[in-house]
């Protein structure tokens, strides 16, 4: 927050004034008094007032005359920022955070036909031969994020996919066949997350889990990738997979928030 002496001319600190009542309202003070908004607000009861019935002629706040409190109205306040937040937008500070704590690149992609498109993404380190940028892409079968997003496709549009895969070479690295392949995506379906191990490329290990909209839709897919050398199968599990879904989870909590219109990247 600015002091007063950073503030410039153009200053209004009646605006000021009049967010800090909205804001003095909470979970643990759904309802206040007049003497409770100017204590937590620090404005005389007279102007405490004045700034509550303003708000009440607005819509924005409602009184029986002692108590006063939040309407529903206030929510508009907040739909012009999220009307204009993407699902990259809403991942991006999560996955910095998911890195910084796991100290291993963190991704968030989308299913476009049989490929992941990478729509956010912070690099920790490099360890593919081939870097990592938003817009790759990949095979989704050869991929952690991939097994996922096919997992949990309706039937009829997985099993096109599968069908439609080529397993020759070099995706038989990843699955030998299209029944290993329905096999595997089963198994990640009722597992809820995903690990490939150097099947994309020698020395890559990631794992992925999904993220679901608030309709239960798994609509994109969040990773860890990490070193073979530096990081054991039994580590990825242990020590990445429990905070890669918590940071699924919090994905999704901002992703519940998002006008349906906004959902998608």
């Amino acid at each position: 927050m600015t002091t007063e002496d950073e503030r410039g001319a153009h200053f209004v600190q009646s605006l000021e004034r009049g967010l800090a009542v909205i804001r003095a309202f909470g979970a643990d003070a759904p309802e206040l008094t007049l003497s409770d908004v100017a204590r937590a607000t620090g404005l005389t009861r007279a102007a405490a007032r004045r700034f509550l019935l303003t708000l009440a002629d607005l819509g924005y706040v409602r009184t029986d005359g002692r108590l006063f409190s939040l309407t529903p109205r206030v929510l508009d306040l907040g739909y012009a920022f999220l009307s204009g937040v993407s699902l990259p937008e809403i991942a991006q500070p999560h996955l910095e955070r998911l890195a910084a704590r796991v100290h291993e690149s963190t991704s968030v992609s989308v299913l476009d036909g049989a490929d992941v498109v990478y729509v956010a993404r912070v690099a920790v380190s490099r360890i593919m031969a081939v870097g990592i940028s938003v817009g790759t892409r990949f095979p989704a079968a050869a991929t952690s994020m991939g097994r996922v997003l096919l997992a949990h496709l309706p039937d009829a549009e997985r099993d096109a996919l599968v069908d439609a895969w080529d397993p020759a070479p070099p995706a038989s690295r990843a699955v030998p066949s299209r029944d290993a392949l329905r096999a595997e995506l089963g198994k990640v379906r009722e597992l809820g997350w995903a690990m490939v191990d150097q099947e994309l490329e020698e020395g890559l290990r990631a794992v992925a889990a999904p993220l679901r909209d608030r309709d239960g839709r798994v609509v994109a897919a969040v990773n860890i990738s990490t070193h073979a050398s530096r990081t054991p199968v039994a580590s990825v599990r242990r020590d990445l997979l429990p905070p890669l879904r918590e940071a699924a989870a919090a994905i999704e909590a901002d992703l519940a928030s998002l006008p349906a219109a906004r959902r998608a990247v």
